[in-house]
């Protein structure tokens, strides 16, 4: 008699890209970089940062998200929800603190309120629930672009002091590390666009290595000032459950604010899934930069509203898919089944 190997539940998708994550964490705080050590590994942090928004510049076509704007209503939307109605949420939770969240758990709650919106996963969940891809293709983009400049101005003014001494110099940093990598990448994709087309599984390591990467020495530099000690088992519990509170709510706003501006179904699944989700992608590198020592708290929230994201936004587009009007609403740009894979999402963002 044979024995089946257990599996998990097609609708608890566990990336391993996360299981990844997680082991960075654990060898940071086994082995933090400390001494010479830290200066190299900060430096070659800021080095793959800077790759990795050149390769997003390079990989963006102009011509797709010229084309993209003819669908202005929707994208218009999309941001409304990315960098409005999350800040708000995420300063309603001030509320909260030091009962339910500490100081630093706070800032980072709202420094996740304020990251743009994911592409990889927005677009495969869209596919998944056979909504308007091309428009979760755009609103992604257009979205991570806003984000270079909108979401350090946001963090100037909504965290101020508080995000680990922001100033008028970090704000030069971003320009630097993230807006004139993007903006190289895009004058050049004329010239390294085929090369990133051929070789595109292998650079998505290059995405993915340079994020853990920066994963490794902010909470590197956490363990080595003892910051940890400042977060309890309750608190992490305490923070789930605002996340999730959190999710709920921008799901709902999503998906029934879209339905009250008119849009139909395909539209309403591209924003929903757009305009709910946050990109670990940009935000890690921008914490970094934002927070200084304190990006291992900082980031925290935003490591597991990720995952969090990723599991429910699975569970919806499965049942999305098994909706009768996804088969009365061809359309509206949805691409069938097999485009976007409906096993296993694996992103970065």
């Amino acid at each position: 008699m044979s024995r089946r190997t257990p599996k998990l539940p097609s609708w608890l998708p566990v990336d391993p890209y996360i299981l990844a994550l997680l082991g960075t964490v654990g060898l940071a705080a086994l082995l933090p970089a400390s001494g010479p050590g830290a200066h190299v590994a900060s430096g070659a942090s800021t080095g793959a940062v800077a790759l990795l928004f050149f390769l997003y510049g390079a990989r963006l076509s102009t011509r797709e998200a010229m084309d993209g704007l003819r669908h202005w209503r929707l994208h218009v939307t999309v941001l409304a929800c990315t960098f409005v109605a999350f800040p708000l949420l995420g300063l309603a939770t001030k509320g909260l603190v030091p009962f339910v969240l500490t100081p630093d758990l706070y800032n980072g709650l709202l420094f996740l309120c304020l990251v743009p919106s994911t592409i990889q996963s927005s677009i495969a969940f869209t596919s998944i629930a056979r909504g308007n891809v091309p428009a979760a293709i755009c609103a992604g983009s257009f979205s991570s672009i806003a984000g270079i400049l909108l979401t350090p101005l946001l963090a100037a003014g909504l965290l101020g002091n508080s995000g680990g001494g922001f100033s008028a110099d970090s704000l030069l940093k971003i320009v630097l590390q993230l807006l004139v990598p993007f903006l190289a990448g895009q004058f050049l994709r004329r010239w390294v666009g085929g090369f990133l087309v051929r070789n595109k599984k292998v650079l998505s390591y290059v995405d993915r290595g340079s994020i853990l990467l920066v994963v490794y020495s902010a909470f590197s530099e956490g363990m080595v000032r003892g910051i940890w000690h400042q977060v309890s088992v309750a608190r992490l519990g305490a923070l789930l459950a605002v996340e999730a509170v959190l999710l709920a709510g921008m799901l709902a706003l999503t998906w029934y604010g879209a339905k009250r501006l008119g849009f139909g179904r395909g539209d309403r699944i591209a924003i929903q899934f757009a305009g709910s989700k946050k990109s670990l992608a940009a935000g890690l590198p921008m914490a970094s930069v934002l927070f200084g020592p304190q990006a291992s708290l900082a980031v925290l929230p935003l490591m597991l509203f990720h995952q969090m994201q990723l599991m429910v936004c699975a569970v919806i587009a499965k049942r999305r898919a098994r909706d009768p009007l996804a088969e009365q609403e061809p359309g509206e740009g949805a691409v069938r089944e097999g485009a976007g894979g409906e096993r296993g999402v694996r992103v970065a963002g």
